[in-house]
């Protein structure tokens, strides 16, 4: 019998496998090398380290992760592991965009006053792209900057224009133009006074050292932090500092969810040869907080529980 090990935070797959697969749920903290040891697919989200410390030795020849990220990933590794992986790009881009335009009419309502606002948004992807179509609804003035698309111009040129300034790139390390840190403190120099920062995208993409010295600097900067280096042991100068603060869970919603394990599933099905599976969608997860103002609630409960960060992530309900 093969088996299949899944993080049971990624809903919608509960009794869908074929009864010669062995299905393991567990926690992230559970998905270990000696559990996987045996297993021949792996579904994982960011919080589990794909590499040479989890998968060698093991079975394992297929990993999903059902997110838009993959820095989780050592690529390098199972690609000399003959491993195959794949990953979720767009799945949520809609619960991330909506966040965006949460985050800005929050801010916005009381601390943004000059219109018509210039947005700038780095990294046009299928996030990137929803934000751009928001923002031409609401009117903005939309400077865009993704290098490796050869789309827009450079962060240096947009960063002096815009009112807000708003980052969905991956996070990379290596290449022609690496995302981490791509967010400076050359850069934070050059944003206008008042402008106001957004990061749904992942913590390395800003300097949070940087920012802090920048918000220290230039207090009138206002900012919206959803990812966070070294999650989640969170900087606390920095939480109690920004405006709005969020556990990671832009992307978090019914409908992306259900995109991202369909599409695991379905990558699942076509790796081991399989006829393509329904997910179950009987399975429902409860719905959240979507009211106006929601971000803030949030916020106020993050920087009062920073202990707390997993734990909120865990339990919040899906928008």
């Amino acid at each position: 019998m093969r088996r299949v090990v899944i993080d049971k935070g990624i809903p919608f797959l509960e009794g869908v496998f074929p009864p010669d697969w062995e299905v393991i749920y567990l926690s992230h903290e559970e998905i270990t090398r000696k559990v996987v040891h045996e297993a021949d697919a792996l579904f994982v989200r960011t919080r589990t380290q794909v590499n040479k410390g989890l998968l060698h030795g093991s079975n394992v020849r297929f990993v999903a992760t059902a997110t838009i990220g993959y820095d989780h990933i050592d690529q390098e590794y199972c690609h000399q592991a003959g491993i195959h992986w794949t990953s979720c790009p767009g799945c949520n881009a809609q619960a991330v965009c909506d966040y965006v335009e949460e985050a800005i009419s929050s801010i916005k309502s009381d601390k943004i006053d000059s219109l018509p606002l210039t947005i700038g948004i780095v990294g046009y992807g299928h996030v990137g792209k929803l934000v751009a179509k928001m923002a031409e609804r609401k009117g903005y003035r939309i400077l865009l900057s993704d290098p490796p698309l050869g789309i827009g111009i450079s962060l240096e040129e947009l960063a002096p224009q815009c009112d807000i300034l708003t980052f969905h790139t991956p996070l990379t390390r290596d290449g022609e133009h690496p995302t981490y840190h791509l967010c400076n403190a050359d850069i934070l120099r050059l944003c206008k006074p008042g402008a106001l920062l957004i990061n749904a995208a992942r913590g390395g993409v800003i300097d949070e050292q940087a920012l802090i010295n920048h918000l220290q600097e230039q207090p009138s900067t206002l900012t919206a932090i959803d990812c966070w280096e070294n999650e989640p042991n969170l900087n606390r100068t920095l939480l109690q500092m920004v405006n709005l603060a969020s556990f990671h869970i832009a992307g978090y919603s019914i409908r992306g969810k259900m995109r991202a394990s369909e599409r695991c599933l379905h990558a699942f099905c076509k790796f081991f040869s399989l006829p393509i599976l329904s997910i179950n969608k009987k399975v429902v997860p409860l719905h959240g907080d979507s009211e106006s103002g929601w971000i803030r609630r949030i916020s106020e409960r993050l920087k009062t529980q920073p202990d707390d960060f997993e734990q909120l992530r865990k339990q919040y309900k899906l928008r």
